[in-house]
């Protein structure tokens, strides 16, 4: 179970519509929102991984030590959700380093993992698991083997792999195999736009046909109906982002109680318990 943790305004589909210089003027939802999460966790005895903005941590110091202390895995993503198709190497090299030792300054705790915005290590950008393990992290949950306009290595290893020989472990977002293609079942809008029963049950084939633990995602913003809306947005993005939020906590919940989860370090590294 992992929660990428990042607020409405800084998702990628609004980078053209908010600008970066105007994330501080902005009401932040962010904090009491995975505060929610934490409890929902808790009520369920359930232990995550929060994949985190620098920025969020920054500005919540004392949030990143409750996910630490409720005994769940911190891990980074990034700074302030700059796709990697985006940067360059070094400039992608100093933004995860700078993320890693502020997210271990504030914990107090080692970061083994890293999510890329917008799953954004795609053909163009492996270079990034070769730059992710010569900055100390373990695993890298960022890529996604579907198609999909903004993302998408769709003949990439759908279960844990090696980036090469010794190379950074990379653990990619579940999906589901129907008729040699690979349909999405790990969170985010696809969740949203699914019946429940059709996600749980991509899930339970993983599970039993495939014999492989599943990977899901969600964000804070993602159990925020009454969020404020963006202006100047397409359609698309309108529909994408928006989509059954009122619905969403419940559907948290139900899947929290339909599967066993735990975080992705205790799951997927040798000293970890695989569950």
């Amino acid at each position: 179970m992992t929660v990428d943790v990042e607020d409405y305004f800084q998702v990628s589909a609004f980078e053209d519509v908010v600008a970066r210089d105007d994330w501080d003027q902005l009401s932040c939802r962010v904090e009491r929102n995975t505060d929610q999460i934490l409890e929902l966790f808790d009520g369920h005895d359930v232990r995550a991984t929060f994949f985190m903005l620098g920025w969020v941590a920054e500005r919540y110091p004392a949030l990143v030590r409750r996910i630490v202390d409720a005994g769940h895995e911190l891990a980074s993503h990034g700074y302030s959700h700059v796709r990697v198709t985006r940067q360059q190497p070094q400039a992608f090299s100093e933004d995860i380093g700078k993320t890693r030792k502020l997210l271990e300054d504030t914990a107090g705790c080692e970061v083994k993992g890293y999510r890329a915005a917008s799953y954004s290590i795609v053909r163009e950008t492996l270079w990034a698991h070769d730059l992710l393990q010569e900055a100390g992290y373990r695993y890298s949950s960022s890529v996604y083997p579907i198609h999909h306009d903004l993302y998408g290595i769709p003949d990439a290893p759908r279960f844990a792999y090696r980036h090469k020989e010794g190379g950074l472990l990379e653990i990619p977002v579940t999906t589901v195999s129907l008729f040699n293609h690979n349909l999405p079942c790990g969170g985010g809008g696809y969740f949203r736009l699914l019946p429940y029963r059709v996600s749980r049950w991509a899930m339970q084939r993983v599970n039993g046909a495939d014999c492989m633990p599943c990977v899901f995602y969600f964000h804070p913003w993602e159990i925020d109906p009454d969020q404020p809306r963006q202006t100047g947005i397409s359609g698309k993005t309108r529909f994408r982002h928006y989509l059954n939020l009122g619905r969403m906590k419940t559907r948290i919940e139900r899947l929290l109680q339909d599967f066993r989860w735990n975080r992705m370090d205790r799951v997927f590294l040798p000293e970890g318990h695989v569950q």
